[in-house]
């Protein structure tokens, strides 16, 4: 018999998802549990969490639960073991998306630990960028990781190319905010005045600066980045002479298929990406709405050329230092 086969695992399930609920979601909704079956860790969608408005197909719930699911691989490596993982193991059970378990005993690689210290400190930086470039190998840095997890990562050069997807996430984005019951949505997992656990604190929200549309009631806050992040709060900008890039480096994830499996190996490459990101001393934000809405989604992969599906848009570059976003404790989403 193999030895490593032999000997009984022992991995600590508790504190491996203590590192997947550091996680991104969609509205920092977190929706996960974790279940351990026998030496099997599971994955499972919680239906309560699901966002029928922002989320109605289960797409951004799935890319989290990818995204959850390599915090967890870095995690059982960093116990000494090399993890073993099935996508959809129950085609009758769609809310099970994966089951992880440790394989065999192994050192953790310096990349892994690098990764595993990076867990901790990402966070999404919703504010504007410094004008510093990112730099070429780091650009590549990202690329390959993308690629480590089965996905494709494309870059847009140039201003050109930024300004039309910023042209596509702005309409897309303006289609959203058209639906009161996303702006519901939205102002549901809106947290003001209060500690919480989940949802996106107000202070992190939009600043409210020169690129700003501040009527009254309105919702659709235009960053001076182009790029339209959501409009949680709104807090003081920057004033128009500091130096802020009008335009951050702007990457476009995505996979081949876009069946519940590739979302689910895209939140892996998207994690592993903001995971290589955060270790090169980068800001990153997410940008969803042109993949939210289907036509500008293909209006996306037209633009690049691409034969897959685009996953998720992000803004890349040298940002103010914030803090992580607050996450519901392990005892409400682990089930030992």
């Amino acid at each position: 018999m193999d030895g490593a086969r032999a000997e009984s695992p022992t991995v600590d399930y508790r504190r491996a998802v203590a590192a997947a609920v550091r996680a991104p979601s969609l509205h920092n909704s977190q929706p996960w549990r974790f279940q351990v079956r026998g030496d099997r860790l599971a994955v499972r969608l919680d239906p309560r969490r699901r966002l029928p408005a922002s989320d109605p197909a289960g797409w951004g719930a799935r890319i989290a639960a990818g995204a959850a699911l390599f915090n967890l691989r870095i995690a059982v490596a960093m116990q000494g073991w090399q993890p073993g993982y099935e996508l959809l193991p129950d085609p009758a059970d769609p809310d099970l998306v994966a089951e992880l378990w440790p394989e065999q005993r192994r050192r953790p690689t310096r990349a892994e630990e690098r990764l595993w210290r990076a867990i901790w400190r990402r966070h999404s930086n919703r504010s504007p960028f410094w004008p510093d470039p990112v730099p070429a190998d780091a650009r590549a840095a990202l690329v390959t990781a993308a690629q480590a997890e089965g996905c494709w990562l494309e870059p847009l050069i140039g201003a050109g190319p930024a300004n039309a997807l910023a042209q596509i996430a702005q309409t897309a984005n303006q289609v959203l905010m058209r639906d009161p019951a996303y702006r519901a949505e939205l102002a549901a997992w809106l947290r003001t005045g209060r500690p919480a656990t989940d949802g996106v604190p107000a202070e992190r929200g939009l600043p409210a600066d020169a690129g700003a549309v501040a009527d009254a009631g309105r919702l659709d806050l235009v960053l001076p980045d182009l790029l339209p992040l959501r409009p949680f709060g709104g807090r003081p900008g920057r004033g128009a002479g500091d130096e802020f890039n009008p335009q951050p480096m702007v990457a476009v994830l995505g996979t081949t298929g876009d069946t519940p499996g590739d979302q689910l190996v895209a939140g892996q490459g998207l994690q592993r990406v903001l995971l290589t990101a955060t270790d090169a001393g980068l800001a990153v934000s997410m940008v969803s709405q042109p993949i939210e809405v289907a036509s500008a989604r293909e209006q996306v992969r037209l633009a690049l050329r691409r034969s897959g599906s685009p996953q998720m848009v992000l803004r890349v570059g040298y940002g103010i230092a914030g803090s992580v976003t607050p996450r519901r404790p392990v005892a409400e989403v682990f089930e030992p």
